[in-house]
């Protein structure tokens, strides 16, 4: 018999209508729905390890505990899981937070349904794609299977979109990498802002600042990974 793979995904939303709807459009779409209208069940199901979803649609305005608090505490154990926060907060401030806080995604209410599908078949794709095998780049070294980055044998915590940055540019260390190259294969189906990628290699570029790691800028060609011990490679 073959074993049953369809994605089972958990859609956090208080509007009764629109939980519906949606449950609706991404069931026949192919994927398994799990529904939850309040934060304090949501907060009790993604707290603790285990709770099995391939994909996190994740609403800020709940009642009980609020989206922003379910990240927060998902995220403490658990940074692998795509998370889609679904919201009709404009203030560029919860965006920001909530991708500091390890969204995936952002999808500002109204939306349309293909857009949604698109977003998550693209998060979903991204997921599988990055269960990587082990990485090295001189002291830097990426475990793919834990989605865990370490300096030198120190801990290094990422965000989630710096995370796969990081990883993707590990896996071409040595070799410049353009920007386009980036847009399509590290951040397909998200919305960025005109300097993101500049914004997020800035930041890692700090983070490797006392490092024998270098991020260069390469005019014209883009991003390059280098190691004064080690060109890179992986295992």
């Amino acid at each position: 018999m073959t074993p049953d793979i369809t994605p089972t995904l958990l859609l956090v939303e208080d509007d009764a209508l629109l939980a519906g709807t949606l449950h609706d459009a991404l069931a026949l779409a192919g994927y398994r729905i799990e529904t939850l209208e309040e934060g304090d069940s949501a907060h009790a199901r993604l707290a603790t390890p285990g709770h099995g979803y391939a994909l996190v649609l994740l609403d800020l305005n709940l009642p009980g505990r609020g989206g922003l608090e379910i990240l927060d505490a998902m995220r403490r154990h658990d940074r692998d899981t795509p998370v889609l926060i679904l919201t009709a907060r404009g203030a560029i401030e919860d965006r920001v937070t909530g991708l500091d806080l390890g969204a995936d995604d952002y999808l500002a209410k109204p939306f349309a349904l293909d857009e949604l599908e698109a977003r998550v078949r693209a998060l979903l794709r991204r997921r599988q794609h990055d269960d990587s095998p082990q990485l090295h780049v001189g002291p830097l070294h990426f475990d793919g299977l834990a989605q865990r980055f370490t300096l030198s044998g120190t801990p290094l915590d990422l965000p989630p979109r710096e995370q796969r940055l990081l990883a993707y540019l590990m896996r071409h260390a040595g070799e410049p990498v353009e920007k386009g190259h980036l847009l399509t294969h590290v951040f397909s189906g998200e919305t960025l802002g005109d300097n993101a990628i500049e914004v997020y290699i800035h930041r890692l570029r700090r983070r490797l600042a006392e490092s024998l790691l270098t991020l260069r800028t390469v005019r014209g060609l883009g991003y390059v990974l280098e190691s004064e011990t080690l060109e890179g490679e992986s295992e």
